[in-house]
This record gives structure tokens, C-alpha cells and sequence, in this order.
């Protein structure tokens, strides 16, 4: 199961399951990248995570 992804800027971001995993994810490009958000999908940060 993956539950950790490291950003390219840099931030870490770890959920306790795949699902908060990408929530947090979600949250964090929303906050930060918002330019990015609509840009992922799930499939894709699964992809980046580990």
C-alpha cells in the first residue's frame, strides 16, 4: 500500500492509507499549486507515491 509522496517542492506528505494519502495530496496541490489541482488525477499521484 502506498501511503507517502514527496513533492517537487519539496513537501512530504504521508497519509495513513492510499485514500487519505490522496486526499492529503489533493489538499496539498489546492493550497500550494493551484494551478496544478484539476491538472492530477488519483491515478497519477499513486503513481508518484511510495
Amino acid at each position: 500500500m502506498r501511503r507517502r509522496l514527496d513533492c517537487p517542492c519539496g513537501e512530504h506528505i504521508v497519509g495513513d492509507n492510499e485514500e487519505d494519502l490522496v486526499e492529503r495530496a489533493f489538499a496539498h496541490l489546492r493550497d500550494s499549486h493551484p494551478n496544478l489541482a484539476d491538472a492530477y488525477t488519483r491515478e497519477h499521484i499513486l503513481v508518484l507515491a511510495y
